[in-house]
């Protein structure tokens, strides 16, 4: 075995051993859906910020920037105002019903159980998409790493991942996030220095750059509009997806949640800034790629000497581990927890309860690979497709979230014609719209324009589903 093959497969372990620890701290549903709601500030942000930087950072963000040039950057803007966003102005009002899941939420705020079924299935659909790159990348790792298929990379990354999620639930996602988030920190902070030093300084960096591609810092490499609606979906996919909107329900109170967050705005602004580096380095030592995302796996193998090569490989790893363990837990809380246990069986016994979880779980984690398998969504660059997923989200929840805990007139019917017609408009404007327009713009405005149209035709919600976030 390899000296890098070793250090990812004692990676692997202890990523798995946590799991096996976890399973002593999950006693309870709330345990293994958000590890009691007890999570301090530390442990808190560092998941959140972990969720965040995915394999669409690490992976995906280099890849546009190696493909369209430096204007992609822009789009690290969106990530410091997205969680004030959800520090300032919803967390205090969202956090003060503790629910286990989004959907649950959404039940509560917008008294319907097929508010809850509806959007557990926006959220499965979704999941499934962004999953997706998550596991085309650890695909493209496993094959720089151990020479081996890509598939086979992804069906061997995606049982890892089941394994430790299945096991811990929440509790052993949480703790593998924080060492998953040192991991992508040092490989970034050690990795850029040495990566700029092979070309010869940031002097020489920036010379090569406008001799290779002269573009690079221009405007030219993607429509301005484009960019712009793409930090919109960044912007509220970030304060809506439910991956994060749960990790409000797991940090103790509003001064740890506080200080989580500003910990996550520091960590992913810097990871991002850092992996801009990177990239340019990419564009100047390989000019010619096939593929954009395979500009760091090539940076990490080829340029950096093989120990630091293999713990920036490992960070990537890191990072997509960090998201998509979020993502199983998010998705099969949906299946298990507000489709089975709610629509189908409410009389659940425990042992059911606990299995139909884990079931859930797994049923999520090995969809996706059948579809990649499949050809499904083969060959997109993996960034877009952690956009798309962006715009999904934000167009099913922004206004059923943030109006429903703001506007006292939200009606449940105005919630599903929201989520609906969002989902719907998003997906058609990906397929049929101007592609210089991102979808979100079409799936944001159909969103908001149903939520507030329908719900001032309907009759107003009983104060018993208002009055709790709106005293």
């Amino acid at each position: 075995m390899s000296a890098r093959a070793a250090i990812f497969t004692a990676y692997f372990v202890v990523v798995f051993a946590l799991g096996l620890l976890a399973i002593r701290r999950s006693h309870d549903e709330t345990d293994y859906w958000i590890a009691g709601g007890k999570l301090g500030w530390l442990v808190g942000g560092a998941t959140l910020a972990a969720t965040h930087t995915s394999a669409g950072t690490f992976i995906g963000t280099v890849g546009v920037i190696y493909t369209v040039g430096w204007q992609f950057t822009w789009l690290v803007l969106t990530i410091p105002l997205a969680y004030w966003f959800m520090a300032a102005v919803l967390a205090p009002r969202f956090t003060r019903v503790q629910k286990l899941t989004l959907p649950a939420f959404l039940e509560t705020r917008y008294y319907s159980r097929g508010v809850r079924g509806l959007s557990a299935g926006i959220i499965l659909i979704a999941t499934v998409v962004y999953v997706q790159a998550q596991i085309v990348a650890g695909g493209l790792i496993a094959n720089t790493v151990f020479g081996i298929p890509t598939e086979w990379g992804m069906i061997g990354f995606t049982a890892i991942l089941l394994a430790y999620t299945v096991l811990g639930g929440m509790v052993a996602v949480v703790y593998t996030d924080f060492i998953q988030l040192v991991i992508m920190t040092v490989g970034a902070v050690f990795a850029v220095p040495l990566a700029v030093g092979r070309v010869g300084g940031f002097g020489a960096l920036f010379d090569s750059l406008e001799a290779i591609r002269p573009t690079f810092f221009s405007w030219e490499g993607m429509p301005v509009t484009l960019l712009f609606t793409m930090g919109l979906a960044f912007f509220l996919g970030s304060v809506s997806t439910p991956e994060k909107l749960v990790r409000l329900y797991a940090m103790k109170d509003m001064p740890a949640i506080r200080r989580g967050i500003l910990l996550a705005i520091i960590a992913t602004t810097g990871i991002n800034l850092l992996v801009f580096v990177l990239a340019m380095v990419a564009v100047v030592l390989f000019p010619a790629l096939p593929t954009g995302d395979l500009a760091m796996p090539m940076v990490a193998s080829a340029v950096l000497p093989p120990l630091l090569g293999t713990v920036l490989l490992a960070a990537i790893t890191s990072a997509m581990m960090s998201t998509v363990d979020s993502l199983l837990i998010v998705a099969g809380s949906a299946l298990s927890y507000d489709f089975y246990q709610s629509l189908i069986d409410r009389d659940a016994s425990p042992r059911a309860k606990e299995i139909m979880n884990r079931v859930g779980i797994a049923v999520v984690g090995i969809a996706p690979v059948v579809l990649l398998l499949s050809g499904v969504g083969e060959g997109e660059l993996v960034q877009f497709i952690v956009l798309l997923f962006s715009a999904l989200m934000a167009a099913a929840f922004f206004p059923s979230v943030v109006l429903g805990v703001y506007w006292r007139r939200a009606t449940k019917e105005g919630a599903i014609a929201s989520m609906l017609g969002g989902m719907f408009g998003t997906f058609a404007w990906e397929i049929w719209g101007d592609p210089a327009y991102h979808a979100v713009l079409a799936g944001f405005v159909i969103s908001l324009t149903l939520m507030v149209g329908v719900s001032l035709v309907t009759p107003r919600p009983p104060a018993t589903a208002v009055d709790p976030f709106l005293p």
